[in-house]
């Protein structure tokens, strides 16, 4: 039992891993597709389109994909009508959800995320009901064999917030107007940048009950396995053994 306990374990990480490496595809090609379709399919003269694309190369999305995305956006091919979305509402306990994506079919996007919502024991609610309690900065992706957070520090010390290491990834947090300067300053530096993206940074951070700090980990899940939906922000204080049965497959 314990060699099939080790290799469920080991499907499910790999399970989990293929299902973001999908996503993170997803993601870039329908931002890509809104940000040309928006902006004009020159990245020279799109600043959103032209950060889509840095983003793609980071992940090592196939050059023909990003093409036909932008050709999707300007009328040159087959056209998907994506739009961003976003959804705000509460988990069990009370823990704050923002929650974004894109979608080609609101009314279906919607109703998902409302059923995901009530069926663990939260609410979806009304936009604003949330977002004040969080707050919006840039977070830089480059790869690194390097663990000493002064020596990134010292490379643009004017606009880093946050530094910190996760298996050979350095991760940068800056406020969202410096994202793009920091970015140029550890590309000049020799660093591989995997992604830049905004994200939402709880303001406070809220404790539950271990029942309801279950059913959140299961709701989060829930969010990321829809592929409608990118990027899950929360405020919950989060706790090791959960991070390890969720995000890693541990038991």
């Amino acid at each position: 039992m314990a060699g099939h306990s080790k290799w469920a374990n080991i499907r499910h990480k790999k399970a989990k891993e293929d299902l973001k490496r999908a996503k993170i595809f997803t993601k870039i090609i329908r931002e890509i597709t809104i940000a040309a379709r928006e902006g004009g399919g020159n990245p020279e003269g799109n600043a959103r389109l032209y950060l889509a694309i840095e983003n793609a190369k980071g992940a090592n999305l196939p050059k023909d994909k990003i093409q036909r995305a932008i050709d999707s956006a300007t009328g040159k091919g087959n056209q998907e009508n994506y739009v961003g979305v976003s959804y705000e509402g509460y988990g069990p306990g009370g823990v704050a959800y923002f929650v974004e994506g894109s979608s080609d079919n609101i009314n279906r996007t919607v109703g998902e995320v409302r059923h995901i919502f009530t069926k663990h024991g939260g609410k979806m609610g009304e936009n604003g009901s949330v977002s004040y309690l969080f707050e919006q900065k840039g977070e830089i992706r480059f790869e690194t064999e390097l663990e000493d957070e002064w020596a990134m520090m010292e490379m643009a010390s004017d606009y880093l917030i946050d530094v910190r290491f996760e298996e050979g990834v350095g991760i940068v947090v800056t406020s969202r107007d410096e994202m793009t300067k920091v970015k140029k300053v550890f590309e000049e530096n020799g660093f591989t940048i995997q992604s830049a993206d905004l994200i939402r940074i709880p303001l406070n951070t809220v404790e539950t009950e271990e029942e309801n700090h279950e059913l959140n980990y299961e709701m989060f899940s829930k969010f990321e396995e829809n592929m409608d939906i990118s990027s899950v922000f929360w405020n919950l204080a989060e706790k090791d053994e959960f991070k390890a049965k969720y995000y890693y497959g541990e038991s």
